[in-house]
């Protein structure tokens, strides 16, 4: 299955949610997971995003749907990156490393 790089920022609103109630970052989690997005990483970060997620989805559209869901409630910017392997890019561009 395709592998997904979600980096997320939250916001002010999100951050307080977050140091509310950090329960929240599971309860996400699991809500992924209903969309039929499996959860391989999640990270916590400084820096310029606060999350670094790895995600498996079936397609696109699955990760897409997960994402507006997502940032959708208000508390979260995110940025999807689609993930090759080494060898998935060499079998695409139709050489070996």
């Amino acid at each position: 299955m395709p592998v997904y790089i979600v980096l997320t920022t939250l916001n002010e609103s999100g951050r307080a949610a977050i140091k509310t109630n950090p329960k929240k970052i599971k309860a996400n989690k699991a809500a992924l997971e209903v969309m039929g997005v499996k959860v391989l990483g999640q990270y916590i970060t400084l820096g310029q995003y606060d999350f670094v997620n790895i995600f498996e989805a079936k397609n696109e559209e699955t990760i897409l749907k997960a994402a507006v869901n997502l940032s959708g409630k208000g508390v979260a910017h995110t940025e999807t990156l689609v993930a090759l392997t080494a060898d998935s890019f060499a079998k695409i561009a139709g050489k070996k490393l």
